[in-house]
């Protein structure tokens, strides 16, 4: 059931069926003319029913609504050229644009150079080539279509009378975008900030450095004070506490991954991810689902990327194999 936050502004959950995320929490702007829905879940039928059957209660239809994307993943962006319709627009950032607006070639060539470089960690052969259709990011995406328009940083959207100024965060994804409210004290933070979960950083084939970039963008959105933070995924809480909590938490993980290198030296990113600790069921790093292990292997790998930069481990191709030293 819809939510009210404040009037002309609610609160859409949208359930995330068998994974971890449990819920989305896609939010709707009514204006006059045309509606705003922030985000929108899976491209599987439990994310359209609850949406579009919400979206009902609110009067509306798909098609009667324009979309704004947070950032480019499927949880977030799967719906939005059926929510959009023929006549809708799809609001994303300029960066994140084109992982969603290009045809299937492109996509396929982007999924290979994510394969590329898993590959390159060790990640096995044989899991990698199943991928396509365990990995959400690539089964759940939106499809070719949709009329897409590009945000960039400090850009104001309009709509329901509110004032949105977009914020690039990038880290969690590339083009990663916060929505601040102006005159209501309202932000929309996609996955950069969350409250009772840690937002995943994965290495991108385009970002050297995302889990530096994520920080410095951490640093950035703590110099908001809202009234409300308004989060992709479940609670929100206290800004400045959660992002000075994600901050000591990845200052944590760093030493995990460094002691992990500096144990074995010579180990790629999916053997150092089964040293590092996890929250998952599972009684150990074999047993842990496919996706699942993507998830750890793209996150271990951008704290082994971070590493780097500070200067504190190596990385040799050897036999096609990355392998790590402590230095």
């Amino acid at each position: 059931m819809p939510q009210q936050i404040i009037p002309n502004l609610y609160r859409i959950p949208v359930p995330l069926p068998g994974n971890p995320l449990k819920e989305l929490n896609a939010y709707l702007i009514r204006g006059k003319d045309r509606c705003l829905l922030v985000d929108t879940g899976f491209r599987q039928d439990p994310c359209r029913q609850a949406l579009f059957s919400q979206l009902k209660e609110l009067g509306l239809a798909p098609g009667d609504v324009d979309v704004l994307l947070t950032h480019l993943h499927s949880d977030h962006a799967g719906l939005a050229p059926e929510a959009a319709g023929e006549k809708g627009t799809i609001f994303v950032s300029a960066i994140d644009r084109p992982a969603l607006d290009c045809y299937k070639e492109q996509r396929a060539a982007q999924w290979d150079a994510w394969l590329l470089r898993f590959g390159q960690e060790g990640f096995p052969a044989e899991l990698l080539k199943d991928m396509e259709h365990t990995n959400p990011a690539w089964s759940m995406a939106p499809p070719e279509g949709g009329h897409y328009e590009s945000l960039v940083d400090g850009q104001v959207l309009e709509a329901g009378g509110f004032r949105l100024r977009a914020l690039l965060m990038p880290g969690h994804t590339p083009g990663q975008m916060c929505f601040w409210v102006e005159g209501e004290g309202l932000l929309l933070l996609g996955d950069h900030v969350l409250f009772d979960i840690t937002p995943n950083i994965t290495a991108w084939p385009d970002m050297p450095d995302a889990l530096g970039s994520y920080l410095e963008s951490l640093d950035a959105i703590r110099n908001y004070v809202p009234k409300c933070a308004l989060p992709g995924h479940r609670e929100s809480g206290n800004l400045v506490q959660r992002v000075d909590q994600l901050k000591e938490h990845h200052r944590q993980r760093l030493e995990e991954a460094f002691q992990a290198v500096k144990n074995h030296p010579g180990a790629g990113a999916y053997e150092l991810a089964g040293y590092m600790t996890w929250k998952i069921r599972a009684r150990n790093w074999a047993e842990f689902p496919v996706a699942q292990k993507w998830f750890a292997v793209g996150e271990c790998m951008s704290h082994l990327d971070h590493l780097m930069t500070q200067g504190r481990i190596t990385c040799k191709a050897e036999d096609g194999l990355n392998r790590y030293q402590a230095v």
